[in-house]
């Protein structure tokens, strides 16, 4: 399956909602194309290069599908997307196009049933409620309650501030009481730095 990609300084989980402002040629006419279509485009996290400009010459080869779900003409006059998290796939091959568009070779991830949250859950179901309640989060129409451990996983994981890095190695996990286990353990480090 191939899929054009949008090579980011974010990474992107699924379910999880992100605004982005598109202004450049090439990504303009692959919105417009995905609009056209009713797909999507992968959105993988840049490890070498910018996001404008040349085709970011190092990215991750694990990205998430990004779902266009409303679209606006801004007041700068640049179009403004949100797009919602979908699948996740790794990278097989790709190829940058005249336009420096990147388009892929991909492979969807299987996703493993997700499981209902269990009692050692609680204190970071109480926290993703929390998150829920800033206004940045509300704008986004994220910080429901989760309806299980993949989806408690994600949220958290997308919404809180961990180093990039971190954040594609929880995307890259596929057992979500191990991000759950990764988010609780770099929690308990950030609350300490934070005390020293």
């Amino acid at each position: 399956m191939k899929l054009p990609l949008f090579p980011l300084d974010t990474v992107l989980f699924p379910g999880c909602t992100l605004d982005l402002q598109i202004f450049e040629a090439r990504y303009l006419d692959m919105v417009s194309s995905c609009l056209k279509a009713g797909h999507g485009f992968g959105v993988v996290r840049i490890i070498e290069g910018s996001e404008v400009g040349l085709a970011a010459s190092e990215y991750a080869l694990t990205g998430c599908e990004a779902l266009i779900r409303d679209w606006q003409q801004r007041p700068n006059g640049l179009l403004g997307i949100r797009v919602e998290g979908g699948r996740r796939f790794d990278v097989l091959s790709a190829e940058v196009q005249r336009d420096q568009l990147t388009v892929a070779e991909i492979s969807w991830r299987e996703e493993p049933e997700d499981l209902p949250l269990l009692d050692e859950h609680a204190d970071l179901a109480v926290l993703l409620e929390a998150l829920g309640q800033h206004p940045l989060v509300e704008t986004l129409g994220m910080g429901q309650p989760a309806q299980g451990q993949r989806s408690l996983a994600h949220q958290l994981a997308y919404l809180l501030p961990f180093r990039v890095d971190q954040k594609l190695g929880l995307l890259q996990l596929d057992e979500p009481q191990l991000q759950l286990q990764c988010i609780q353990r770099w929690l308990e480090q950030l609350q300490g730095e934070a005390s020293d």
